[in-house]
């Protein structure tokens, strides 16, 4: 957003009159601008969206990002490697040049606070660490090495009696688990599942709670999400 440089001179000149400046109160105290509104936003201005994030750590000087492993509307997926022991994770770089309106940095916000909140279960990604910096936001979690639920079930055709009850025991234990600690994950479907390893007996984990939200018990929740 640009600045105004020209000045504009008043024809009424006294104490009385009320100010036009847009950034003062009521009571001609001058506010501070929201800098998570529409217009902050779409600036050039650093949004800050992690509440905890420290700007000196940087996710280098722990982590080196290799392959893209995937992509969605507001981030893409890395292989990610920690230097000192090696062990290859996953990294979800959310753009923050994306992030348009205040509603999309709270969900970025939220999809953190909720994998952070989640305790560790053998059918739910986990979440190792979060970084940002000037640009994007950064989730690293455990790597599901064994592809989307969705691929396993058109390659196989058809599953098992058995097979497909599994898999339903297994999404049931996923929702009960998030119920049970207050979160609604509002978005599960088969590409939203990975195996952990391409091993037939491979664990299935949830993923993406980027469409998430907590809830309290009584609390009706009356949103629609689209897909």
């Amino acid at each position: 957003m640009g600045n105004c440089n020209a000045c504009l001179k008043s024809d009424v000149v006294g104490s009385d009159r009320k100010s036009t400046d847009p950034n003062r109160g009521k009571k001609g105290r001058k506010t501070k601008p929201n800098p998570y509104s529409d217009e902050s936003l779409n600036s050039s201005a650093t949004i800050r969206v992690l509440k905890d994030s420290n700007p000196r750590n940087r996710i280098g000087d722990k982590y080196i990002l290799g392959r893209e492993l995937g992509r969605g509307e507001f981030g893409i997926t890395y292989l990610c490697t920690d230097k000192e022991t090696k062990q290859e994770l996953a990294c979800k770089s959310i753009s923050k040049r994306k992030l348009r309106t205040a509603v999309d940095v709270e969900d970025v916000r939220r999809e953190a606070a909720i994998m952070a909140t989640l305790p560790e279960h053998p059918n739910i990604v986990k979440l190792k660490a979060t970084y940002e910096d000037d640009e994007n936001v950064h989730l690293v979690m455990e790597l599901c090495e064994g592809g989307e639920l969705f691929d396993r079930i058109v390659a196989r055709g058809h599953y098992s009696e058995r097979a497909a009850a599994n898999v339903a025991r297994t999404i049931a234990e996923v929702v009960r688990m998030c119920h049970a600690n207050g979160v609604v994950h509002r978005d599960l479907k088969p590409e939203n599942f990975l195996f952990a390893n391409k091993k037939e007996n491979s664990p299935l984990k949830a993923i993406d709670f980027g469409l998430s939200v907590f809830f309290k018990p009584g609390i009706v929740l009356y949103s629609i999400v689209y897909c």
